[in-house]
């Protein structure tokens, strides 16, 4: 007797019969990986939560870059953790902030083999962890930040990103940042914008990594989105394409798989995803308890990011499933 579902079972008999008609390819091309430089340090620093990932040294961070470069990794975002943090976040935008420093110095040692993306955020530089100036009664003042996003945004393209990130979830901080970069003369600076981001619970690792701690309620859920909604999502997308964004994120990746997808059927631009590092962790941890193989999990994480549609992915695993991806 013959069965029709056994065409598909004959094509799964062998590995190379599964390579030759598998519908999604995770390429070490769809890798980006974030990186933290810390100022002030003169060895990598482990960060606990995220175990095998550092802040870096500008020496050990051009060493990683160039290691990234050569498994075929095309980008990086960079993320900077200051010395000194203060209300408005002033070394964000500073020549010889720690993120412009790093910028220059990656600029030399990769020239243009490497995508530089330069998080934007003032977050990591202020002190009360908020991504943006405040007003007196502890809100973000959103007009008052993303005159300083502007200012950050020439500055990193001064220093040589070739993409800004802006993360904050302000309103009008793509076109503000867009009119300043144009208005400097950098019309070629693409703009990557985090237009989906979640107020989620897996960003728990990535404080620890810029030590951020926030401050009043702990939370950003005044201006992050609310993980419960989707057409939400698809309307700051629209608002952010309309301003000039050069590409779209969501952000977390795993957990919003559905709004990757829609994203991906209501745009026509590059569509990123963040694997964020709650979703990093929660494998390393368990794969060291023996509870999972980390490896193929991991693998099985990102080729269903991108199955959902994400073009580009940032992920914490870059270096590892490039190296994998690479035999």
């Amino acid at each position: 007797m013959s069965f029709p579902e056994r065409r598909m079972r004959r094509l799964r008999r062998t590995p190379a019969l599964r390579r030759l008609v598998a519908e999604t390819r995770l390429s070490p091309d769809d890798l980006v990986a974030p990186l933290f430089v810390r100022e002030g340090i003169v060895d990598p620093q482990p960060i606990v939560s995220l175990p095998g990932v550092v802040q870096h040294t500008t020496h050990s961070l051009a060493k990683e870059a160039r290691r990234l470069s050569y498994l075929g990794v095309p980008a990086a975002i960079l993320f900077g953790v200051p010395a000194t943090k203060n209300a408005n976040g002033s070394q964000a935008w500073q020549p010889k902030g720690i993120v412009q420093v790093a910028l220059r110095e990656l600029r030399d040692e990769v020239g243009d083999s490497m995508v530089l993306i330069a998080d934007l955020c003032l977050d990591e530089y202020t002190d009360h962890g908020h991504c943006g100036v405040l007003n007196a009664d502890g809100s973000v003042d959103n007009d008052a930040t993303i005159e300083l996003y502007a200012r950050t945004a020439v500055a990193q393209a001064d220093a040589g990103a070739d993409i800004v990130a802006p993360s904050g979830m302000m309103d009008g901080q793509v076109g503000a940042i867009r009119e300043a970069l144009d208005g400097a003369g950098f019309t070629d600076i693409a703009i990557l914008a985090y237009a989906a981001k979640y107020a989620s619970a897996l960003y728990g690792p990535f404080r620890d990594a810029v030590d951020v701690t926030i401050a009043g309620a702990g939370d950003r859920k005044g201006y992050q989105q609310n993980p419960a909604n989707v057409r939400e999502a698809l309307s700051e997308v629209d608002l952010d394409v309309d301003e000039g964004a050069d590409i779209v994120m969501v952000k977390p990746a795993l957990a919003y798989l559905d709004v990757i997808a829609a994203v991906r059927r209501a745009v026509d631009l590059p569509v990123a995803a963040y694997h964020v590092s709650g979703e990093y962790a929660m494998v390393k941890a368990a794969a060291e308890r023996g509870w999972i193989d980390g490896d193929a999990v991991a693998l099985e994480h990102l080729t269903a990011i991108k199955r959902a549609g994400a073009d580009v992915i940032l992920t914490y695993f870059a270096g590892e499933i490039a190296e994998s991806l690479n035999g």
